[in-house]
């Protein structure tokens, strides 16, 4: 355990840095990362120093391998496709490969260095519905879903502003309306919206760098680590959520937060009374018309885990992506009200968001689980740990799904040379889709 905390430490103290000096820091070479020159788990039985499990999953780069393989190392619930034929994606290839961009800090650097030097596993571009580009890195497959860390949220935030839409919830009620079983919490006079913009007041910190934080209690709990034989807290998500103390006053400003989410999770699946994989399943997946099942993981008591916990491949997060820039329609079908994307592509307050200190995403704005930037293009993004990306960009008719396992945690770190990027690739294909 004292190992696994050292690794995690070390990613995040490499986050750290990033905010309080003015040098990055040294990370590995991505080449050397690569779990299959590094025979990650080849064999049978690997040696042990080529062993990947749930235990040393943090241990870079043990996180290349595991990525793609989380469903390998511990209890999932699948998130069924349903059985009818996948949607089509058409191809309409294009030599992305040429785009330049200024990362952000005077360097030139094309698409492929980017995507290498961001530990890229995956990047799928649609535009105008089509997939113009599709690579694929460190062994990961078409066919596998990726962990999607907080990206989950995202999905979460979707089941959510749906069932307001169908007024099945009250976004101005009291969270305690649903789940009695809070009041003595954070979330006891919280109400659903502060829930779902994170603007409650949580006695919780995402500090990977003091062992007995909340971040660290939350993965316990969750059962993505294991307890050390001295722990005394709560081992299952349902029974942790309810210690959560609260630190303030609801609604002053924005504070990410995944506890958050746990909760808004267990709330829709009071509301519906359907597990969350029944939810995503009939909800997303099979209206999209998704090529592969998903996952969730389960908690040692059976609770799924709405934060962190969901796995997608690429190109059904592609389905997903470009299902809300076409206002919520896609395979034929209203996937989503109009008006749940119109309410989602809307934001939350700007002046609340400044409240966390994010000056790299100055402008934003954070409103249902999803990330608002306000931009000219009126572009949103759902986003998780380690590099997970959905960007809709309506205004370009574009969709870039981009799925990582770089070592330093939190996307911030990238987030300015992810934008550029992103827009290089917006503004090629702005080129090569005029008219001639």
């Amino acid at each position: 355990m004292q190992s696994l905390f050292r690794s995690t430490l070390a990613a995040v103290l490499l986050s750290s840095t990033l905010a309080h000096a003015q040098t990055r820091p040294q990370l590995p070479p991505p080449q050397a990362t690569d779990p299959i020159a590094l025979k990650l788990m080849q064999g049978f039985p690997p040696p042990p120093d080529k062993t990947v499990r749930l235990a040393n999953v943090l241990q870079y780069p043990n996180a290349r391998w595991a990525f793609h393989h989380m469903r390998e190392l511990g209890p999932t619930a699948a998130v069924w496709r349903g059985a009818g034929t996948p949607s089509a994606l058409p191809q309409a290839a294009r030599d992305l490969d040429v785009i330049r961009f200024d990362d952000g800090g005077g360097q030139q650097v094309g698409l492929t260095d980017w995507q290498r030097d961001t530990y890229t596993d995956a990047l799928l571009v649609l535009h105008r519905g089509r997939i113009v580009y599709e690579r694929y890195a460190a062994g990961m497959q078409p066919q596998q879903p990726h962990a999607l860390w907080s990206l989950s949220k995202s999905l979460t935030g979707l089941l959510a502003a749906q069932l307001i839409h169908e007024g099945r919830i009250d976004p101005s009620a009291p969270v305690t309306r649903y789940l009695p079983e809070v009041k003595d919490s954070a979330w006891g006079d919280a109400t659903v919206q502060q829930t779902l913009d994170m603007t409650t007041s949580v006695q919780y910190d995402e500090d990977f760098a003091r062992p007995g934080s909340g971040i660290f209690q939350y993965l316990i709990a969750g059962g993505l680590l294991p307890a050390p034989a001295s722990y005394s807290g709560a081992r299952s998500m349902l029974a942790y959520l309810p210690t959560v103390a609260k630190a303030g006053e609801h609604g002053a400003g924005f504070q990410y937060k995944t506890v958050d989410t746990e909760v808004i999770g267990w709330l829709l699946q009071r509301v519906t009374g359907q597990r969350l994989d029944e939810l995503l399943s009939q909800r997303l997946w099979q209206p999209l018309g998704a090529g592969e099942d998903g996952y969730v993981w389960v908690d040692g008591s059976g609770a799924q885990l709405a934060s962190v916990g969901v796995g997608a491949t690429a190109r059904d997060l592609s389905r997903l992506g470009e299902m809300l820039r076409l206002q919520g329609r896609f395979n034929g079908r209203e996937v989503l009200a109009p008006a749940v994307v119109a309410e989602l592509r809307k934001g939350g307050d700007v002046e609340k968001f400044k409240a966390a200190g994010q000056t790299m995403r100055a402008g934003y704005s954070y409103h249902d689980f999803w990330w608002i930037p306000h931009d000219a293009d009126g572009s949103f993004e759902a986003k998780g740990l380690n590099g997970q990306h959905v960007h809709v960009n309506p205004a370009a008719e574009l969709v870039v799904v981009k799925l990582s396992s770089h070592p330093v945690p939190n996307t911030a770190y990238t987030h300015v040379q992810d934008r550029r990027a992103f827009a290089a690739i917006a503004a090629a294909l702005r080129e090569t889709g005029k008219a001639p």
